[in-house]
């Protein structure tokens, strides 16, 4: 299955990116790094880890300069066992609209313990290619007799429904149906049946009275509160008791959206107060995630931009890999803050931007170029680098395999990181001055702080006698003017 699949109806995924999980705690950047370098040349890889403990939280993601290697680390070691415990690998899908759609979604239940992920993936991979697969276990490892299959296609789903389900593995019937959403489960029970509803938004235009007799119309009623503060006037909400669901439902139906004076009610089933949370939850969430997905893999972040870079130059310079919706340069006071955001219409022509121009020089800085993250996200990995010991991120291993371009690229970031802490308004030039430095030299200045100490102070010594040399050069104009 190729990576970059976007034929009608099926996903996509980005370019040459895996999820690994099932990890053990004690796994890595460097251990996953050592287990998939063999497949091919890597761009990056991310442990995820709890934001407060920093403790693995038992996956990360893989990303491949090539789809191709990406597939065969897929096709060759999925299942792999790493610290004595097997690899879950899948293609990358960080946009839960896939898994939550059901398309392709298998459902399989009364599972025997010792059918394992690898059993289960052997089983059903006869059916069509697998997005991911994966048994449900608890805090002790294990199985709890249910699982997923999610396969590329709805055919292949079905193929796999109508042939597995009823059959025998490991001795015991198994069901296998449709995954379904939450949502989808409760649509298919019965209406919930309620007999108390909530009433707002009438001010002050109904008392006690005027509120039974505008709803004892649908039947009877067996409690009734206004809600009033402490003078005694109404808050404009309160609540009706019926003695059965069918008059409840009947006053909600009859009443909802009903004018009184100048207000228009609003007549609803009475929620508790979790209820009425999580609903507000689900719902943000819901327009988040659609936020989310309208960026998804075409926004790309930039940063380490020069100050005499403005958002033309960065349309100008971004524009040659396709059609950029928005640009923005962030800024404080009219001035540039030194990053921003460039906006494509299509996955592939962010992914070819982020290829090209990340490392490359614009002005006197190497930008940084790459797909946006959420603030968690960015959270995270900055804490994440904070934490790892200083420069096991670069290893004479790690350069080797990445092209010259890419080399500059990953030492520059480290170097700047470094020199930002030193020299916070020279940091950029300096990193450019300094990759000029053959690379074996700059790996041993990214392990020894006194070398690169003593390179800082050179580079800010030459620095300081151009500035002196622009500064006489300037003098002696204004001196021989005024002689003129």
């Amino acid at each position: 299955m190729a990576a970059t699949n976007t034929a009608a109806g099926a996903p996509s995924y980005p370019m040459g990116s895996l999820y690994v999980g099932d990890l053990h705690a004690d796994v890595t950047e460097a251990v996953l790094f050592d287990k998939f370098a063999s497949a091919g040349p890597i761009l990056s890889i991310r442990v995820c880890r709890d934001m407060i403990t920093r403790r693995s939280l038992g996956y990360a993601y893989v990303n491949f300069q090539e789809a191709a290697d990406a597939e065969r680390a897929l096709d060759t070691m999925n299942f792999d066992v790493l610290r004595s415990r097997p690899l879950r690998i899948m293609w990358s899908q960080r946009d839960p609209a896939l898994r939550k759609s059901g398309v392709g979604n298998v459902f399989i239940k009364n599972l025997d313990n010792n059918i394992d992920n690898k059993l289960l993936y052997d089983t059903f991979s006869a059916f069509g290619n697998i997005l991911s697969c994966k048994i449900m276990t608890d805090e002790n490892g294990q199985s709890k007799g249910f699982g997923f299959v999610h396969f590329e296609t709805q055919e292949a789903a079905d193929s796999a429904i109508n042939k597995v389900n009823g059959m025998l593995l490991a001795d015991k019937k198994v069901f296998v149906g449709r995954f379904l959403s939450r949502t989808q489960r409760d649509g298919d029970s019965e209406p919930r049946k309620f007999t108390n509803i909530f009433v707002k938004n009438f001010g002050n235009q109904l008392d006690e009275e005027k509120f039974r007799e505008l709803f004892s119309k649908y039947g009877k009623i067996t409690d009734l509160k206004l809600v009033t503060d402490d003078s005694g006037h109404s808050k404009g909400f309160g609540f009706c008791s019926f003695d059965t669901p069918e008059e409840a439902e009947q006053a909600v139906e009859n009443l909802n959206g009903f004018t009184v004076g100048d207000k228009q009610l609003y007549v609803g089933r009475f929620q508790e107060k979790n209820e009425r949370l999580s609903e507000v939850k689900r719902k943000k969430d819901l327009k988040r995630q659609e936020r989310l997905n309208k960026y998804q893999d075409v926004n790309l972040y930039i940063k380490n931009l020069d100050d005499t870079i403005d958002v033309e130059r960065l349309r100008k310079e971004f524009s040659k890999f396709g059609t950029i919706t928005s640009a923005k340069i962030m800024s404080e006071n009219g001035r540039s803050k030194g990053f921003g955001f460039v906006c494509f219409s299509a996955p592939d022509e962010a992914t070819k931007a982020v290829k090209e121009m990340n490392g490359r020089t614009i002005g006197s800085k190497p930008l940084y170029a790459a797909l946006a993250q959420r603030k968690e996200e960015r959270r995270m990995q900055r804490e994440t680098t904070s934490r790892v010991p200083q420069h096991t991120p670069i290893t004479p291993a790690a350069l080797a395999n990445a092209t010259p371009q890419e080399q500059k690229q990953m030492l520059g970031e480290c170097l700047f990181s470094l020199i930002q802490k030193m020299q916070p308004e020279l940091a950029g030039k300096i990193t450019g001055m300094l990759l000029e430095i053959d690379n074996t030299e700059l790996l041993h200045m990214l392990e020894s702080r006194e070398s690169l100490k003593a390179k800082v102070e050179e580079a800010i010594a030459v620095l300081q006698a151009h500035q002196a040399k622009k500064c006489f050069a300037a003098k002696l104009v204004v001196n021989n003017s005024a002689a003129s």
